[in-house]
């Protein structure tokens, strides 16, 4: 063999599986674990929205990435099998929905980076240490700041002013839950109002907390975004109309699907701004060089078609302040 052959094969032998690997990461992968049901509209209405944004951001389904979506709900084993099969998948990134898939992906998720779209309180959740400069391999968005505990509260009084006992329906074990709920608590006295907690963790517990609570008069809830309350969302909405309480949401879709007046994010909107995370991530930053991102508009939505069947005439001072209001 000539020494330009001999070159020429050994420098063939190096660049082949180069080449190789360089074609196999060609196609980006994104794993995502979404708090909901499969069947949930809201869910696939949140992954049509981010897949959308990475769209246009110039990532093709199929073409130059694959997004792999499961739907874990409330069920941390389900949750904690999903990130297992994920990262058997070798992803580039994790994204994950809700306090309850970030704290379980997060033990599982350590070596690609984990962004979160949708919780409350990271830093007490201990996601992350700083806003700003997060640390470890751990970004992403927030739905609510732990004041809003109290906002939802002073809104409901607002819309419903005869309430004196308001039912905080919470899951115990989310330290953003339980921040909210003190919130609330430090604010009900000045309202003239009391607090009752309604821990829940199942579709059986929302049912026998409520039809409890609604035993006696003027009473109302206020309903705590969380992995259990969003998986039973259509129940609660249910439930309060048929024991006429009227309801706070922290999310805008329960407005839309019947309930009395929601306060807090678009979660849709929420999943765009993280597909530009996700972007940024597959195009080389480090989670740690992107801040957490709390919400920088918060919409109030009421539904006047619930609140005649309730019997409320809601103010115009709030119906001024209304970012949408469905009749």
């Amino acid at each position: 063999m000539q020494r330009r052959d001999f070159i020429t094969f050994v420098g063939g032998a190096v660049a082949l599986p180069l080449v190789a690997r360089a074609q196999q990461r060609a196609i980006s992968r994104v794993g995502v674990v979404m708090g909901l049901k499969q069947n949930d509209p809201v869910a696939q209405a949140q992954i049509a929205a981010f897949q959308q944004e990475l769209l246009k951001l110039g990532w093709t389904q199929g073409s130059n990435i694959t997004i792999d979506v499961r739907y874990a709900t409330d069920d941390r084993n389900q949750i904690r099998a999903f990130a297992v099969e994920l990262m058997s998948l070798k992803p580039d990134l994790i994204v994950a929905h809700t306090n309850l898939v970030t704290e379980v992906l997060q033990s599982e998720v350590r070596t690609v980076p984990l962004v979160f779209i949708g919780v409350a309180d990271p830093i007490g959740s201990g996601f992350v240490t700083n806003f700003s400069r997060p640390t470890g391999n751990v970004t992403g968005f927030t739905n609510n700041e732990t004041s809003m505990g109290s906002k939802w509260l002073g809104t409901l009084l607002e819309i419903a002013p005869h309430i004196d006992h308001v039912g905080f329906m919470i899951h115990p074990e989310t330290p953003s839950n339980v921040s909210m709920l003190k919130a609330a608590e430090a604010t009900a006295p000045s309202l003239k109002a009391e607090v009752t907690v309604l821990g829940v963790h199942s579709e059986d517990e929302i049912m026998r907390s409520v039809i409890a609570f609604a035993a006696e008069p003027n009473r109302g809830l206020v309903i705590v975004p969380g992995a259990v309350t969003m998986v039973n969302s259509n129940l609660i909405v249910e439930l309060s109309a048929a024991h006429r309480l009227p309801a706070i949401y922290g999310l805008t879709y329960y407005a839309k699907a019947g309930g009395l007046i929601s306060y807090g994010v678009d979660l849709i909107d929420r999943f765009r701004q993280g597909a530009t995370y996700v972007d940024r991530i597959l195009k080389g930053a480090k989670p740690a060089d992107l801040p957490v991102q709390n919400p920088t508009k918060l919409e109030l939505v009421i539904n006047l078609k619930t609140a005649k069947a309730l019997g409320l005439i809601v103010p115009p001072t709030l119906l001024a302040r209304a970012d949408e209001v469905i009749e």
